[in-house]
């Protein structure tokens, strides 16, 4: 398999280091650094597996290693490329550049040329705002992990706010657990039979325009996107022997979104809405928002406790392609506040039309001065049997990672 496929491929990596040239590759170095994570990680699931092929445990090991350099006019470049090894998913199994990123800083502009991540959103359990990056859901459940995005974005800062042009000229496609893998639905998806609207399948050219601004405590922004959905709609197919599997297809749509977040004292309120259209039969209307109140010093020592409420909805209902159409989340977010700077987040999110509730647990902690212990639970409890999360009923999660940053 080229190694390309599931990185960037490589007349894109082409075109991009001929628009890097003529932007300022010259010149003395002002700043240079060499940085990045090496880590093990462990993966332990109690039940039995659910589905043929799937291990009950599992190792890996990921290097994340980033290289930065900054010339005297401030003008910069990121080289982050990722790799994983994993012990019984060939999916999971991937290389991906993160980060390929000149950044140019001109007299009334910021010029960002290459591959790279961008985030937009304020809650905590779902991002529903998030759209510039593809998820690698290989790496996990929690859609928080991304692939590097070719783009080219323009920024315009003024008094009167900040505005974000981007072209994205090539599409990802969304990485998904192989058979061997753990977290996944009863059928494998073939990502290697995926289908594309657009006649220029992955080629086709996205494009994003963002209005963000600071008034006082509240921090906003407004965007739209036009291109291909980084959400495929999984469409039941075959394989080339004829076994069942999920195909994904990936479609056009137009998506108009608001994140935003006002800071109260110990208050944080925060919020996230869509409405989309182009996916499915009909456009929706998606919303995700709440609170996160600090207690702080509490019981009379450095510790700090937070409470974190959301509610999470969307109006497609059973017909959502989340998991969280009607959904109440509740979490404790505890910073112990040490010298190895312990933190852990607790949360619950129980649907308020059934039974199906989830838990998760992450925590970590510092040792000495390049090593962190992460810890991650997660549980599935009281899915129905039409539950968005039925296929991972038996796929409670212990996780154990030890990484080591230089």
């Amino acid at each position: 398999m080229p190694l390309f496929r599931r990185g960037v491929p490589g007349p894109l990596l082409m075109i991009l280091l001929g628009l890097l040239t003529p932007l300022g590759f010259s010149g003395s170095a002002a700043a240079q650094e060499f940085s990045g994570f090496a880590t093990g990680e462990a993966r332990l699931f109690p039940s039995a597996a659910l589905h043929p092929g799937q291990d009950d445990q599992s190792a890996s090991f990921a290097v994340q290693p980033e290289f930065y350099y900054e010339w005297e006019g401030g003008s910069s470049f990121t080289l982050v490329p990722f790799y994983r090894q994993d012990s019984a998913d060939s999916e999971r199994t991937h290389f991906d550049l993160r980060e390929f990123t000149f950044l140019g800083l001109f007299e009334d502009f910021e010029l960002r040329v290459g591959v790279r991540k961008v985030f937009w959103g304020t809650t905590e359990v779902l991002h529903l705002v998030d759209i510039i990056n593809q998820t690698d859901l290989v790496e996990n459940i929690d859609t928080e992990d991304k692939l590097g995005q070719p783009m080219v974005n323009l920024s315009l800062a003024r008094d009167w706010g900040t505005l974000d042009l981007f072209l994205l000229p090539y599409f990802r496609e969304r990485t998904f657990p192989g058979r061997g893998g753990r977290l996944r639905g009863a059928l494998v998806v073939d990502t290697g039979r995926a289908e594309f609207e657009s006649g220029l399948e992955e080629w086709h050219p996205d494009g994003a325009i963002r209005y963000s601004h600071t008034l006082g405590a509240l921090d906003f922004g407004l965007h739209e996107f036009i291109g291909t959905s980084r959400e495929p709609t999984l469409r039941l197919g075959a394989d080339g022997a004829g076994n069942p599997v999920l195909i994904p297809v990936y479609e056009q749509i137009r998506q108009t979104g608001l994140d935003l977040s006002l800071v109260s004292g110990e208050w944080l309120w925060k919020m996230e809405a869509l409405y989309r259209a182009g996916q499915g039969d009909e456009d929706y209307f998606a919303w995700t928002g709440g609170f996160e109140y600090t207690f702080t010093g509490i019981v009379d020592t450095a510790m700090d406790l937070g409470v974190v409420l959301e509610g999470l909805y969307d109006d497609r209902g059973r017909h959502a392609t989340s998991a969280f159409e009607h959904d109440i989340a509740l979490g404790l977010r505890l910073a112990v506040n040490d010298a190895a700077s312990t933190q852990a987040l607790f949360g619950w999110v129980q649907d308020v039309t059934r039974s199906s509730r989830s838990f998760f647990l992450e925590a970590s902690r510092r040792f000495g001065n390049n090593w962190v212990l992460n810890l991650e639970i997660r549980t599935f409890m009281g899915q129905d049997a039409d539950d968005f999360l039925f296929d991972l009923r038996d796929d409670d999660l212990l996780q154990l990672e030890m990484t080591y940053y230089f």
